[in-house]
């Protein structure tokens, strides 16, 4: 993004809220050269206010992924993926989105917010894997 959002976890909740009721699409400051090439595009995000971030929605809508294969991922704060996967499927509407991939970062509500370490990251790694191996993306 061109202007990035507050440090402040909070402040960032509450401009992101403002952002999806608007319908706000923040510019973007990394541009990427061609993407055209690539055949298979994963796509990653958490959940902000169990929507599709604005910025992977500007992402989405900068870039053309007609033809192409979209394989989200997201992590949420305990909450799941919200709208995510279906926002993708329509801001992709020609691209084949297959299914999504979603796990818990952290368990918001109790105040923590990104936990994917030690026994929790090789559980997380597992389900990643069998996620792969079910969209046909790893034997």
């Amino acid at each position: 993004m061109q202007t990035p959002y507050p440090a402040d976890y909070h402040a960032t909740v509450q401009q992101v809220v403002r952002e999806n009721e608007t319908g706000y699409l923040p510019p973007l400051k990394t541009v990427i050269d061609g993407s055209n090439q690539y055949d298979f595009v994963f796509v990653g995000f958490p959940t902000w206010d169990m929507k599709l971030p604005p910025p992977m929605k500007s992402f989405l809508r900068q870039y053309s992924f007609r033809g192409k294969t979209i394989i989200p991922f997201n992590s949420n704060g305990g909450y799941g993926p919200g709208s995510t996967f279906q926002t993708v499927r329509e801001l992709c509407p020609q691209s084949t989105v297959l299914e999504g991939f979603s796990t818990r970062g952290g368990l918001e509500r109790d105040g923590q917010l990104l936990a994917i370490k030690d026994a929790r990251a090789e559980e997380v790694r597992k389900e990643v894997e069998s996620w792969l191996k079910t969209i046909g993306m790893l034997k």
